[in-house]
């Protein structure tokens, strides 16, 4: 969760005054307020860009004309802020993230105007290899090349990734530099995304079990619980993954490795009544057994992980990020443990916020 005051957490359950901002940075290097009706900030682990914007605005005069209009598909970027104004002269603001116009449309005579944006991540996956590129060295290393490659200077936090040496891998003319990036991120357990600061981030997948809910979605008054809708599925959960590695460039010896899921207590416990269902992921950047089972572990944490899942309906909580664990009580005063999968952020000062889980444990 991005950090707020204890201040900013109370007051989301309580009657408040948002606060949205939508900020133009100009192809001409001017920078401008966005008047805006509403729209929303959609984040999504399962994504490749994680985060994608819509905006909407009143004002027809801004579907650009020509080339050189000051909104424009060229180039020009957004950053979105929603927050909350305490009345007392202060104001607290989360960055939503900054995005690439992809796209505007609306009514010429009488608008509204609608704005479609990608966050950083786009860049990348946009900017195709016009030549064979050739990753070797360290896992951070290579993924700071890739995108810094697109972006020079581009801030990269790895503060939470254990790097490691990578197989040498070379992809070829008109690949997508991000899947590089994502492929190279998995050879050291950690996925790879632009975080709300236009940082990169390189980091596991949080363990649910592990780490202290940032936020709690409580049901009554005083709570930010409105409803939830619970599913249990066997579809695509797996309880093992076998990583292997085979790198052509390089005089080794495949390489592999299997995790599975080892705790008695889980539904998808590998010697347990779920079975045997494992799921595979290979990479030449893999050279080692420990790099197959760092691999193995983050994709086992997501595929084992919606053996329960839920959508729940709270009120809404900017600062939230996919991986968060919140703790969920119901109305029965039951509760439990969710992790974040995707969400929309309201650019609106109306409704709710429904968060999509990939797993729900039971809370203590």
């Amino acid at each position: 969760m991005y950090p707020v005051s204890d201040r900013f957490l109370a007051a989301l359950v309580e009657s408040h005054t948002v606060i949205t901002q939508v900020t133009l940075y100009r192809t001409d290097g001017g920078v401008e307020p966005l008047e805006h009706t509403g729209g929303s900030v959609t984040v999504d682990r399962s994504s490749a860009v994680r985060r994608t914007c819509t905006v909407t605005i009143a004002d027809p005069s801004l579907i650009p004309r020509s080339d050189t209009d000051r909104l424009s598909v060229y180039g020009a970027r957004l950053r979105i802020t929603r927050g909350i104004d305490y009345g007392d002269g202060t104001q607290e603001t989360v960055p939503l993230g900054l995005f690439r116009v992809d796209e505007i449309s609306g009514d010429v005579d009488r608008g509204p105007v609608t704005i479609q944006g990608k966050s950083l991540e786009v860049l990348i996956a946009d900017d195709k290899f016009t030549a064979p590129w050739r990753a070797t060295g360290t896992a951070v290393a290579a993924i700071t090349a890739l995108i810094q490659r697109t972006i020079p200077g581009a801030a990269i936090d790895s503060s939470n990734a254990v790097d490691a040496a990578i197989g040498p891998r070379t992809w070829d003319i008109a690949a997508d530099p991000w899947q590089a990036v994502e492929e190279i991120g998995s050879a050291i357990g950690c996925e790879v995304y632009a975080d709300p600061d236009s940082v990169f981030v390189i980091a596991p997948l949080p363990d649910i079990l592990s780490v202290t809910p940032v936020w709690t979605v409580a049901a009554g008054e005083g709570g930010a619980y409105v409803q939830a809708v619970r599913t249990v599925t066997a579809d695509g959960v797996y309880n093992g993954v076998l990583a292997r590695g085979e790198n052509t460039e390089v005089a080794t010896a495949p390489v592999s490795a299997l995790v599975v899921d080892d705790d008695p207590g889980s539904p998808t416990y590998w010697s347990g009544p779920y079975g045997h269902r494992p799921t595979y992921y290979s990479s030449a950047t893999l050279t080692t057994t420990g790099a197959c089972t760092s691999a193995a572990t983050l994709k086992l944490r997501a595929a084992k992980a919606p053996n329960s899942s839920a959508d729940i309906s709270s009120l809404p909580n900017p600062a939230l990020a996919p991986g968060d664990v919140i703790r969920v009580v119901y109305p029965d005063g039951s509760a439990e443990l969710h992790q974040l999968a995707s969400f929309p952020v309201p650019l609106d000062v109306t409704g709710g916020m429904a968060l999509k889980t990939i797993s729900a444990k039971e809370g203590t």
